[in-house]
């Protein structure tokens, strides 16, 4: 058995949870707040003392909660959002249901999507459509772009590196230009379509071939089905057109604006090729067939007359732990935690092998500009040496992780220092089943998946799975950006 050994300089760190100081256990804001608390008990306490025997087991039970952790938050959050999820649940605000209303008026896209519209845009420097998404809320529009990324295991360690450094250089780009939001890269891998490659193979082979050769191809069109996947990768890139020092007055030059913004992000030397800017039509199939995942290999005359509300779903219904849909049912999961060691720079392989179920996995960025990098960085220095004292005050020292914390956040600032950029970045995973019966070995699947990267812990988006999902795709909605 044979493995894939990555050299040490292919290995990647930095990574680091933000943490603010707060008393046993506890954030800086659910500190205060419980000094606050404990301060109106002591008053109310004055005027009539038996309140004490109310209110003080009732603070500490909150604020025991609060400084609990279950999965990686905090237990006192944890249940609040599973109340006000049964809350909306019983209400029926977490179901939906499309109607047809008469002209003029039209539904939106359900949920983080309903402020969203689709815009037709011509870009003159190569003369083709573009499909811009425009959020009617805050004004900001997001252009995605189809890529066409190569493999990079074999490649040489040299063409590797360089690949990472571009990367961290139109990271750079975007720190530096106020106009950039946020981005998102994403890649929906899709099994089923090795039964096409096995029919194409077929039908060029060549039957004068030596038997060695046709009894390889056979065998290989045997098992592709079940080894294959379509990949569509693309990248989202959020744009305020307003942020500037001459504001387009109206939505065309807006449109105009965000198009010249997205262009001067160059993705060449990063491994991957720009295909081309998404179309009206990419971004309807993109994400209309991640409600319905059988309309994706569908010809663009079917999605050509839908409208952009006509690409959400028919209906669907928001769990807790799962989003059921027209097309089937979808999982998704969020990042928890990155592990503190160096990892290699193909950890997320696990993940992006192909599987039985349809897999969506997305890198939401948000690059802080070098003010407000630098701004963190010291209050994450001055939270962990606080957290260090307090502790060596109570126990004599502090613990070892606190002074390994405090390492890693004077490192980043180091490393700050030096150039490079502070992100605010996350990991989500979709996957979707054909049906509720396949909902556990798709949730099998992917937790398999997960574990296979060897350090990076997720869990479910617990009440969230309908805004995971949409984060997902190409809707304009990314969690990061304010």
């Amino acid at each position: 058995m044979t493995t894939h050994e990555v050299p040490n300089k292919l290995m990647v760190e930095g990574f680091r949870v933000r943490r603010s100081f707060g008393f046993g256990g506890l954030s800086k804001s659910a500190t205060m707040l419980a000094a606050a608390v404990l301060v109106a008990d002591g008053l109310i306490a004055t005027q009539a003392p038996l309140s004490l025997t109310v209110t003080v087991p009732v603070t500490g039970a909150l604020f025991g909660l609060a400084a609990a952790r279950r999965h990686g938050m905090s237990a006192l959050a944890y249940y609040w959002a599973k109340l006000a999820w049964r809350r909306a649940a019983r209400a029926e605000a977490t179901s939906y249901r499309r109607l047809l209303l008469p002209y003029p008026y039209a539904l939106d896209l359900p949920g983080v999507g309903a402020s969203s519209t689709l815009i037709k845009a011509h870009d003159p420097t190569t003369g083709r459509p573009v499909g811009v998404v425009h959020d009617r809320t805050s004004g900001h529009m997001t252009i995605s772009t189809l890529l066409a990324p190569g493999g990079s295991l074999m490649a040489p360690t040299g063409a590797v590196q360089s690949s990472l450094r571009t990367w961290s250089s139109v990271l750079d780009a975007m720190s530096t230009d106020d106009q950039i939001k946020g981005a998102s890269v994403t890649i929906q891998i899709t099994p089923g379509a090795g039964e096409a490659l096995g029919d194409d193979v077929r039908a060029r082979r060549d039957p004068h071939a030596p038997l060695l050769a046709k009894t390889l191809i056979s065998e290989l069109v045997r098992t592709t089905p079940h080894a294959t996947a379509s990949v569509a990768p693309w990248m989202s890139v959020t744009v305020d057109p307003t942020a500037t020092a001459n504001p387009p007055s109206d939505l065309a030059e807006q449109v105009a604006e965000a198009i010249k913004v997205v262009d001067s992000l160059d993705l060449s030397g990063t491994g991957t090729d720009i295909e081309r800017r998404c179309t009206d039509i990419d971004l309807r199939r993109l994400v209309r067939s991640a409600y319905d995942p059988a309309v994706f290999n569908a010809r663009d005359a079917e999605f050509a007359d839908l409208s952009w509300a006509e690409c959400g779903p028919q209906a669907a219904d928001d769990g807790w732990e799962e989003y059921s849909h027209d097309g089937g049912v979808s999982i998704s999961w969020v990042l928890r935690e990155m592990p503190r060691r160096p990892i290699p720079y193909s950890v997320l392989l696990p993940l992006l092998a192909p599987g039985r179920y349809q897999r969506r996995i997305t890198l939401a960025y948000r690059v802080l500009d070098p003010y407000e990098g630098e701004a963190v960085l010291e209050r994450e220095i001055s939270h962990a040496e606080q957290r260090e004292r307090a502790t060596a005050e109570v126990k004599g020292r502090a613990k070892w992780s606190q002074r390994a914390d405090t390492q890693r956040a004077r490192r980043a600032a180091a490393q700050a220092a030096g150039g490079s950029q502070v992100v605010d970045w996350t990991l989500m995973v979709t996957a979707t089943a054909r049906s509720t019966d396949e909902l556990p070995a798709a949730r099998q699947e992917l937790a398999r998946a997960v574990k296979a990267t060897r350090g990076i812990r997720m869990r479910p988006a617990y009440g969230a799975q309908a805004a995971v999902f949409a984060a997902g795709l190409p809707l304009g909605y990314n969690p990061l950006v304010k």
